[in-house]
């Protein structure tokens, strides 16, 4: 169960609760509920109708948020495949023409400060 729908269920037993207690005490004559129950089953009912909103926005803005991913990945992905690597041919032909061939050079640790070096 979904914090969602715990939250509904909490705040319907809670209200649910306060009503008849009220309903069965408030039959008999001179009987009356005390002031801080009815406050804290309004409290709870109120604070987990809040809990139950905020989750549901939090899943429609996850869906949203993967919506937006897809969405990108399959965008950058059909750029990629419309546009290839076009630069290697560029660079293989240059290499070629100087009649060398390329040094590789590794680069140095990232996140180190320059006096680690």
């Amino acid at each position: 169960m979904t914090l969602k729908w715990m939250a509904v269920v909490v705040a319907a037993v809670s209200l649910t609760a306060c009503v008849t207690a009220n309903l069965v005490v408030g039959v008999r004559p001179g009987g009356q509920i005390p002031l801080v129950v009815n406050l804290f089953a309004l409290t709870v009912a109120g604070t987990a109708v809040v809990l139950a909103v905020v989750a549901e926005l939090h899943d429609r803005l996850n869906d949203r948020v993967s919506a937006l991913t897809d969405f990108l990945v399959a965008r950058l992905n059909e750029i990629e495949a419309r546009t290839g690597d076009r630069n290697t041919g560029f660079v293989e032909g240059y290499l070629l023409n100087q009649g060398r061939e390329a040094t590789v050079v590794p680069l140095g640790r990232r996140g180190r400060g320059a006096a680690e070096r």
